[in-house]
């Protein structure tokens, strides 16, 4: 893919994106001036414009691998699956929430989410940062090696750590605690990815296994 179809192909998934979130979030809540509704899409899609405009001008070949999201690996396909899933219940409830008025955070917990999400983004792009072979989906591509360096020095999976706080986050956000619990559903998928991504770098990956024994932990530092 040339530089003209790769941008071509990331402003029609950013756009696909924008929408098919709006429609989620702002639909069921039957209130498109809903203020939760406004700061959630900007703090998700503002940021992501400038990572995708800094990763076409200064790694189009990351942009590429950020933009594959077809699975080769039967478990990781599960596990998108179930993710969208729960990603569509989230938010759908979440409008429904706001729609009917069944239960709220009280506003600090609400702006501790925005704090937790933009936080989460910066982790995401230093992740981004130190590993140039990171790809939406498990595979190993040639002249890969291991990145032991950086966040990747306390856990493995700095990238799902990050995700994992990004998405508990988008339903403080949303102000919506019904979303929550219904996005806790993530943290056993992720855990299913983790575990499924090491067995493929163990097998084709020339150093992981001793990268293993050198980061102990996968997600939390101390605890998993």
């Amino acid at each position: 893919m040339d530089r003209k179809g790769l941008l071509k192909d990331a402003l029609v998934k950013y756009i696909a994106g924008v929408v098919l979130v709006g429609l989620l979030v702002f639909l069921p809540a039957w209130d498109i001036k809903w203020p939760n509704g406004w700061m959630f899409m900007a703090l998700l899609f503002v940021p992501m414009c400038f990572a995708g405009i800094v990763m076409y001008l200064k790694a189009p070949d990351l942009l590429r691998s950020r933009l594959r999201n077809k699975e080769s690996q039967g478990e990781q396909k599960d596990v998108i699956r179930l993710s969208g899933l729960m990603f569509v219940a989230t938010f759908v409830v979440a409008g429904l929430n706001r729609r009917f008025g069944w239960i709220n955070f009280p506003k600090t917990v609400v702006a501790a989410g925005c704090v937790v999400f933009l936080l989460s983004y910066l982790m995401f792009a230093e992740v981004l940062r130190e590993n140039a072979y990171l790809s939406r989906v498990v595979e190993v591509v040639e002249g890969q090696k291991v990145v032991d360096t950086g966040l990747y020095g306390i856990v493995r999976h700095p990238m799902y750590t990050a995700s994992v706080l990004l998405f508990l986050s988008m339903p403080l956000i949303l102000d919506s605690p019904v979303s929550f619990l219904i996005m806790l559903i993530y943290i056993p998928l992720i855990a299913k990815r983790a575990r499924n991504e090491e067995k493929v770098l163990e097998e084709e990956l020339e150093g992981y296994t001793e990268y293993e024994k050198k980061v102990r932990y996968r997600l939390i530092p101390f605890i998993w």
